[in-house]
C-alpha cells in the first residue's frame, strides 16, 4: 500500500508537478511537436484528420467504487479509439483533459495515465497521448479526443448501408452490459450506493463480462481492415446493437433486420465497442466480422429482429437511466 505522506492530493501540488508526473507514465511523443508547447503538432498523411471526442464523468459513466485508475484510464482510451476505428481510420493521437477534485491522489493520476498508455499500445499501436489540460472540479470528469489518419480510403459513415448488404459485427455484444448489471446487483450496499468489487466467489463468465464493462479492448485494427474490404457503412456499438443499428438504419433510409437468436443483453446491452459494419453479398466478410443480419428496403421499422418488432428499451440513455448515485 502506498504511503500518503508519499502520495499527496493533487491540491497540494502544482499544476506543472502534476503534469510532469503525467508525461513520466505516458509514452514518448511521436508527434512533431509533442507535450510541452502550447499546442501539438501532429502530421497529416494524406491531409485529412478523422476527429472524435467523449467525456466520461463520475456518475453517469464510472463510479470510483468500482474502477480501478489504471482501468478507468483504459477505458477512456477505448472508447475514443472505438469511434476512429468506426470510421475505417487509424488512431494517431489522443488530447486528454483532467478534471480533477483536490483531494485526488497522485498515484490516482499516475495509474490513470497508465491506464491510457496501456490502452494504445495494446489496442492502437502508434498512437500516444500528445496534450490536454489540467483543472480542478468537484466531479471527475476525463474529456479524450481521439484523431486519426484514413491512410488515403475514403471515411466509412454511417449512412451507406443499401438493401441486398450483410450486416455483420466484430468484437462481443452483451459482455460489456451483463457486467454492468453484475455490478449493480451484487456490488451495491443496502441504501444502493457502490462498494468495491470483490472477486472471490465469481466464476470466470462473471470475471469476463466485469472487464468487458470495466476495461473493453474493442477490435480497434479491424476498423481499417473493413474499409479495406469494401464496407459500406460502419459505428462502435457503444449504446446496444439495436439502438445503434436503429441509427445507421435511419442514416441511411433502410431497414435493418437483425438475425433471430440473440439476448436481450445482446441487443441491448451498450458499452461493448463492438464493430458494427455493412458490406455487399457478393463479397467475403473481412477477418473478425461474422453476419448477423441483412439490409432491406425500408419498412415501417428501421430495425427488426428475425423480421418481427423488437420489444425492450433498446440500448443505454443516460439521461433516462442513470440512477443520479456518485461513488
Amino acid at each position: 500500500m502506498t504511503d500518503q505522506a508519499d502520495d499527496p492530493r493533487v491540491g497540494e501540488l502544482s499544476e506543472g508537478r502534476i503534469l510532469r508526473g503525467i508525461l513520466a507514465a505516458l509514452a514518448p511523443s511521436r508527434a512533431l511537436v509533442g507535450p510541452g508547447d502550447d499546442a501539438a503538432v501532429l502530421s497529416a498523411p494524406d491531409g485529412r484528420v478523422v476527429a472524435t471526442t467523449d467525456t466520461l464523468v463520475h456518475g453517469p459513466d464510472f463510479r470510483l467504487a468500482w474502477s480501478s485508475a489504471h482501468d478507468l484510464g483504459f477505458k477512456a482510451a477505448a472508447v475514443n479509439l472505438a469511434d476512429i476505428a468506426a470510421m475505417g481510420a487509424r488512431p494517431t493521437a489522443l488530447l486528454v483533459a483532467l478534471a480533477m477534485p483536490d483531494s485526488t491522489r497522485v498515484s490516482f493520476v499516475d495509474g490513470l495515465a497508465a491506464g491510457l498508455r496501456a490502452a494504445c499500445d495494446e489496442l492502437a499501436p502508434g498512437c500516444a497521448v500528445e496534450g490536454g489540460d489540467l483543472t480542478v472540479s468537484d466531479t471527475l470528469t476525463i474529456a479524450v479526443t481521439a484523431l486519426g489518419s484514413l491512410d488515403g480510403r475514403a471515411p466509412v459513415l454511417r449512412s451507406g448501408a443499401r438493401p441486398g448488404e450483410v450486416v455483420a459485427v466484430a468484437g462481443e455484444l452483451g459482455a460489456a452490459g451483463r457486467g454492468l448489471a453484475l455490478l449493480f446487483a451484487r456490488f451495491r450496499d443496502a441504501a444502493g450506493a457502490p462498494v468495491p468489487v470483490d472477486a472471490a466467489g465469481l466464476d470466470p463468465a462473471d470475471l469476463h463480462d466485469l472487464s468487458a464493462q470495466l476495461r473493453p479492448s474493442p477490435p480497434i485494427a479491424l476498423g481499417a481492415v473493413a474499409a479495406d474490404a469494401g464496407a459500406t457503412a460502419m459505428m462502435d456499438v457503444s449504446d446496444g446493437l439495436v439502438l445503434d443499428a436503429t441509427r445507421m438504419a435511419e442514416a441511411s433510409g433502410v431497414t435493418i433486420d437483425l438475425d433471430a437468436g440473440f439476448s436481450d443483453a445482446e441487443l441491448s446491452g451498450g458499452e461493448d465497442h463492438a464493430l458494427l459494419g455493412t458490406f455487399p453479398a457478393d463479397a467475403p466478410l473481412p477477418r473478425g466480422f461474422r453476419a448477423i443480419g441483412r439490409v432491406e428496403e425500408r419498412g415501417a421499422r428501421p430495425v427488426t429482429v428475425g423480421g418481427a418488432p423488437y420489444v425492450g428499451n433498446g440500448g443505454w440513455d443516460p439521461y433516462r437511466d442513470w440512477d443520479a448515485a456518485r461513488g
